[in-house]
């Protein structure tokens, strides 16, 4: 799944990269512990071309009456997105990508939970697959998101058997930028294991209020292989004195 992440790159690179329109983002500082909720850059196709915008991230449809009965939808799984009520016709014409520099995931270590900072071995900003929509409610119109999951590739699925679809370049065209009889649900695989590496992090990443450098901050060497896992203490065995937590 993907339920933290980060966005330190400034926008114009952003913009740059994803050769996207950002007039209609205000300022944007960066962000290192971005959480449900929370306002999100992500990247669509527009009237005139790609252009990035903030949604919000949870995912109201639009035809939801009570909006505070509705279960958070931060992940949509790639699986359903056909025949789940909330996305099938979000799947057709409302596609985009929530850009971010790396995501974290937990890993239970002593009885404790240790995150991890996943990200592109490239340094690359991330593009991940998602959908949106805009609900109207009594205090006006709000632009929302949920990002798609598929299975954890070999090297994360020791933190969780999901991750968020990362989507290449030629994935990111296929998802967003092809007409709408041409779209098609090609891109929603793991990403390759080898362009990938995982860091542990700092617990303060936990606590939702704190967004600071620190929190994104790699603990230690990368794991890089799946094989690296076993330098890790074993699941719920070592005690939390013995892991250098920090």
């Amino acid at each position: 799944m993907c339920g933290r992440f980060s966005l330190q790159t400034p926008v114009p690179d952003l913009a740059e990269l994803f050769e996207a329109d950002p007039s209609r983002l205000e300022a944007w500082s960066a962000r290192y512990n971005v959480a449900p909720t929370d306002e999100v850059i992500a990247l669509r196709r527009g009237a005139g071309g790609r252009e990035l915008v903030p949604l919000r991230w949870g995912l109201i449809p639009n035809w939801t009456e009570d909006r505070a009965s509705l279960p958070p939808m931060i992940n949509a799984r790639a699986e359903s997105l056909e025949t789940r009520r909330a996305f099938r016709d979000l799947v057709i014409d409302r596609r985009c990508a929530v850009l971010a520099d790396g995501f974290y995931e937990w890993r239970k270590e002593g009885g404790l939970k240790q995150p991890y900072l996943i990200r592109r071995r490239d340094r690359r900003p991330m593009a991940l697959a998602g959908l949106w929509d805009a609900w109207q409610g009594p205090d006006g119109r709000i632009p929302s998101c949920t990002i798609v999951t598929t299975d954890a590739n070999e090297l994360l699925e020791p933190l969780h058997d999901r991750m968020p679809v990362i989507l290449g370049g030629e994935g990111a065209q296929m998802w967003l930028d092809l007409d709408i009889s041409e779209r098609t649900m090609e891109p929603l695989r793991p990403f390759d294991r080898e362009a990938l590496e995982v860091f542990a992090v700092s617990r303060r990443v936990n606590r939702v209020a704190v967004d600071d450098a620190a929190c994104s901050e790699p603990r230690g060497a990368p794991i890089r292989d799946p094989s690296g896992w076993r330098e890790r203490p074993p699941v719920g065995d070592a005690p939390p004195d013995q892991l250098g937590f920090f």
